[in-house]
Parts: C-alpha cells; sequence; structure tokens
C-alpha cells in the first residue's frame, strides 16, 4: 500500500498556495481570455497552473494538465504514473463570481486514478482521498493537522427523494430521460444545478445521489473526484458500458458518464 502521507503532501501544499493566489485574483476587476478551442482562460488560471507545477514537480512524476503542454501519447503512454491536474475547474464559474471553481489535482496509475484532491478557494475546504486510503474534509485551517480530519463513511443510504446534481454551465443532453428511467425504480427525484467538480462535494458526503454528464469533459475534470468517490461506494461509469472512466488515454476527452451509488440497483449508464 501507498504511504498516504507521501501522496497527499506535495498535492496539498500547492492546492493551499494556488488558492491563496486564486483568490487575491478573484477580488480584484480581471480580464478573460479566449483559448484557441474558444473556452476561457485568466490570470488566475495561469497562475495557479505555475504553482502547482513547480510544487509537484518535486515528486519526480510527470504532469498532464489543462493550462500545461501536453506530452506526446508517445511519450505519455509509457508513464506508469502520473499527475492530472485541473488549476481552476470552473473557470467560467469564476467570471461570474459565483464561487462555484474548485482546484482539481488527482494521482494517475496504470490509467486509473487513485487518489485525488479537490479544493474550494471560497469554502476554503478540501475533500481528498482515495480507495486505498478512504476519503477525508477539513478546512484549509486544519490541512497541518491530520488527527482533526473528518474521515467520511462509507455510503450506505439513498436520498428521499433521489438528489441528482448537474452541471450549471452546460447542457447535459438527455437529462430529463434519466430522470425519468430514476423515477420509475425510485419515485420522485429532485434536481440541483452546480458548476466545476465542486458537485463531488455533495457526491461524496451522500448529499447528491446522482451525476449525469453527456456533455463534454476533459480527465483533469474528472479524475480527481472519480478517486474520492469510489473510496465511499461511489462510481463513475462510462455511459453504455458499464465500465469506469480510465485516463492517460490518447484522447484527453471523456466520454459521456454517470456517477453514482454503487447501491443504485438500476442500470444508469
Amino acid at each position: 500500500m501507498t504511504d498516504f502521507k507521501n501522496v497527499h503532501e506535495y498535492p496539498l501544499k500547492a492546492a493551499l498556495m494556488a488558492a491563496e493566489a486564486i483568490m487575491r485574483i478573484y477580488k480584484q476587476d480581471f480580464e478573460k481570455y479566449a483559448k484557441a478551442d474558444g473556452s476561457p482562460v485568466t490570470k488566475a488560471d495561469l497562475t495557479s497552473s505555475a504553482i502547482i507545477s513547480e510544487e509537484l514537480k518535486k515528486t519526480g512524476l510527470p504532469i498532464t494538465g489543462e493550462e500545461t503542454a501536453k506530452a506526446p501519447f508517445s511519450e505519455r503512454k509509457k508513464w506508469r504514473k502520473s499527475w492530472c491536474v485541473d488549476p481552476l475547474d470552473g473557470t467560467k464559474e469564476f467570471i461570474k463570481k459565483n464561487d462555484e471553481f474548485v482546484i482539481n489535482i488527482a494521482l494517475i496509475e496504470d490509467q486509473k486514478p487513485t487518489f485525488g484532491l479537490i479544493a474550494s478557494p471560497v469554502l476554503e475546504k478540501i475533500i481528498l482521498g482515495g480507495p486505498e486510503f478512504g476519503a477525508y474534509s477539513f478546512p484549509f485551517e486544519a490541512s497541518d493537522s491530520f488527527d482533526s480530519w473528518e474521515k467520511l463513511p462509507a455510503i450506505e443510504d439513498l436520498n428521499s427523494p433521489l438528489q441528482v446534481i448537474s452541471s450549471r454551465s452546460h447542457y447535459s443532453g438527455d437529462l430529463l430521460t434519466l430522470i425519468k428511467l430514476i423515477e420509475n425504480d425510485y419515485g420522485r427525484v429532485n434536481s440541483k444545478k452546480m458548476g466545476s467538480a465542486l458537485k463531488f462535494f455533495d457526491l461524496v458526503t451522500g448529499k447528491a445521489d446522482v451525476y449525469p454528464r453527456f456533455a463534454p469533459t476533459m480527465e483533469w475534470d474528472i479524475a480527481a473526484g472519480q478517486a474520492i468517490y469510489e473510496s465511499v461506494g461511489g462510481r463513475v461509469w462510462q455511459r453504455g458500458k458499464g465500465q469506469p472512466l480510465i485516463y492517460n488515454k490518447e484522447n484527453l476527452l471523456n466520454p459521456f458518464f454517470v456517477a453514482n451509488k454503487k447501491i443504485m440497483s438500476v442500470d444508469l449508464t
């Protein structure tokens, strides 16, 4: 078993430093720019990326990140371990100043996310963990005090009514069809929208039961959340295949997926 301290030490420090820099920019007026693909980017994205990359380089592992140069697949396919980073997930929400943005850092081993960390700079809160370690939640101020971290329990119950969480800024395609499918087995469903991987805070703590995503995401959007969610009894499955998402693929675009509690009997994929 990998030593937990060795896994979380560098990403935790990186996330805390990046969160501080992000919030300094967030409280000011800032400009937004369009990347080649048309998606927005800000000084906060780039500053956070530089901070996180500098810290994670100390581990000696390669990095794939939204704002970093991507190694060719001919090189990446040889990686057994690597970091997968979104330095500011929810840039659209950051620009809207609605507080729904996070930092995502995941460790990928043999195409599986084995550790994840999601930090909310606004809430000053972190969730982290992985299938080998379990999941933990704690405020920034408790980051140096492991004994005060809250160990999150395995998910054993569904909410009543069932809680579905979906993207705030991206169309979720067949969401209504999925909700009807769920209602056939579980009755009335409540639906909530939220930006970024902040949704995994609700999933991991059991406040949400299902997160469908039938619109594009990249590996760095979901890897950290999948690692943490799996550690408490969740799953993030490719739509129509009944298999978990995998990472460090040739194409870094994720297939459509449904994240839900393993205790749900209905096949939502």
